[in-house]
């Protein structure tokens, strides 16, 4: 990366070095030396266009969350406006000439002085929680919150906002514009402590929703982002990346012996002629590492279906495929705590959404509480954790869409008598999708999964077991997400399957639905 630096005057790029994925602090302030002809050893000040100071502990994490341009100072820059007074670092902490170690060898008077005044090293949790509440207590409607946490043991996602703008304003009162990252995680602990039934348990620290340093992430971070893009107008949002779960290259779970070769080849050929449903699962087994190869190959993976096309005509195939990949618990985790877990806690809280027509029609069908629900209760179910989890905005370039229009990415529905043919050629390439066919939304006769223009059949016709093996064919096929229902994956893979846990990358919203469905009322207890 390349940066404008100004010097007493004149303005030139310099190159940011970049160590292990990080901005380096000190050898940058060596470039900036040797662009401007000036001595090694000499003191060096960065400001940012808001002349703001900059130090080692915002480098990297500026650089990447903002357009930025710094001025340098000196010790001799005579600049009224500015009147910093450096202090030398010492040339011994550098051996025989060598560059700075990658701590801050350059430090200012004025920064080391507001450093003293910030809590040193990581904070224990009750100093944590007493910041968090004084800080809430020190504002309008701060004592609101707690309020409501003490009379529902949770807050809503309005009460959130409100904290999360309160915090912020407070971090940046006391700690500037950009606080130090321990200032940040200081205020996530608290808020965890303050309030423990906000806590993740599945994340490291709990707190990641609302902080997360490694990533820069969470409801403070993007917050305090805000802030800087308002205040300086050069901040810009940084956007959220998410792995791609079901495209990683996994080992098979299975001990099932793989075949090979003209052994592989024949087996292939047999299953496509066989009408024993026994002998092509047992093919389909043999065959399991030729038909990863095949996914994984962005060269072949189109043509699976092709080469395997007893998918299209013997149901239950993707779901042992999920099996040699996972093994027999995580294949059976959906299906075993969505009912009783998963479906009463999404149902509460969609219950405090904001008010919506679909929402309620949606409420409606998944309680089975009206005769002339718009869609099968399994079905709603689903469709309303989609709301609960709704698409999120990755830029300027990509408009962000409602939940509601999520759901037609997710599911969709064909009316019996109508040519499956015609409405697959209509619908077009697109991600897995859960069809639904039937006389009407409430009452569905044969559930599909759409992939690559091709129908598979559910092998149980329930909704929920057709939404468990549309998840499933991600991983059997090695197909990513859809953008627009990442979040709603996520969740699912992550919280519901236990796959990927604490390595695949999560929003703060999954995070937070997480916490809340582990913390409700329903049958405390329960083995999440």
């Amino acid at each position: 990366m390349l940066v404008p630096v100004e010097y007493k005057g004149v303005s030139k790029w310099v190159r940011v070095p970049k160590v292990e994925e990080v901005f380096n602090f000190s050898e940058f302030l060596q470039g900036v030396l040797a662009k401007f002809n000036l001595s090694g050893f000499t003191a060096l000040m960065l400001k940012d266009s808001a002349g703001v100071e900059v130090d080692s502990d915002i480098f990297d994490e500026l650089l990447k969350s903002s357009q930025v341009s710094f001025k340098a100072f000196t010790e001799d820059c005579n600049d009224s406006s500015e009147g910093s007074s450096l202090t030398d670092w010492s040339p011994s902490r550098a051996s025989h000439g060598s560059s700075p170690s990658s701590d801050s060898t350059i430090i200012l008077e004025s920064t080391k002085a507001r450093r003293k005044r910030l809590i040193e090293g990581p904070p224990d949790s009750s100093s944590a929680r007493d910041i968090v509440n004084a800080a809430l207590h020190s504002k309008p409607d701060g004592d609101q919150i707690i309020k409501e946490y003490e009379k529902t043991k949770s807050l809503s996602d309005g009460t959130r906002r409100r904290m999360i703008n309160m915090l912020v304003a407070d971090m940046v009162e006391s700690h500037g514009r950009i606080p130090p990252v321990n200032i940040r995680s200081t205020y996530a602990l608290g808020i965890t402590t303050l309030f423990p039934n906000l806590k993740d348990p599945d994340s490291k620290n709990g707190y990641e929703h609302f902080y997360d340093h490694q990533s820069g992430s969470g409801y403070l971070a993007w917050r305090l982002k805000t802030v800087q893009r308002n205040s300086a107008q050069e901040i810009k949002k940084s956007r959220s990346s998410f792995q791609d779960g079901p495209k990683t290259h996994r080992s098979m779970h299975s001990p099932v012996r793989q075949l090979s070769g003209d052994e592989c080849n024949e087996a292939i050929s047999v299953m496509r002629h066989s009408s024993d449903t026994t002998l092509v699962q047992d093919k389909m087994r043999a065959t399991f590492q030729k038909r990863q190869k095949v996914v994984q190959d962005p060269a072949t993976a189109s043509t699976v279906l092709d080469l395997f096309p007893r998918f299209l005509d013997t149901p239950g195939l993707i779901d042992q495929d999920f099996n040699m990949l996972f093994g027999d618990e995580v294949t059976g985790k959906f299906l075993a705590k969505w009912p009783t877990f998963f479906k009463p806690r999404i149902i509460a809280e969609c219950k405090n959404l904001p008010q919506s027509v679909h929402v309620d029609d949606l409420l409606l069908s998944a309680q089975q509480e009206s005769d002339d629900g718009v869609w099968d209760c399994e079905v709603a179910a689903i469709c309303l954790l989609l709301h609960l989890l709704p698409p999120t905005s990755k830029g300027k370039k990509s408009a962000k869409i409602s939940a509601t229009d999520a759901a037609v990415r997710l599911v969709k529905f064909l009316k019996v008598g109508r040519s499956m043919e015609t409405f697959l050629k209509e619908t077009g390439p697109a991600q897995p999708f859960l069809l639904c066919v039937g006389e009407r939304k409430n009452s569905i006769q044969n559930f599909y999964i759409i992939l690559d223009q091709k129908a598979i059949p559910s092998k149980t016709q329930t909704g929920v077991a057709a939404f468990d093996e549309l998840f499933k064919a991600h991983f059997a096929f090695a197909v990513s997400y859809d953008e627009a229902l990442c979040n709603f994956y996520t969740f699912i893979q992550t919280t519901v399957y236990g796959i990927d846990v604490g390595s695949v990358k999560e929003s703060p919203r999954v995070k937070e639905i997480r916490a809340r469905f582990l913390h409700s009322s329903f049958g405390r207890g329960t083995n999440f």
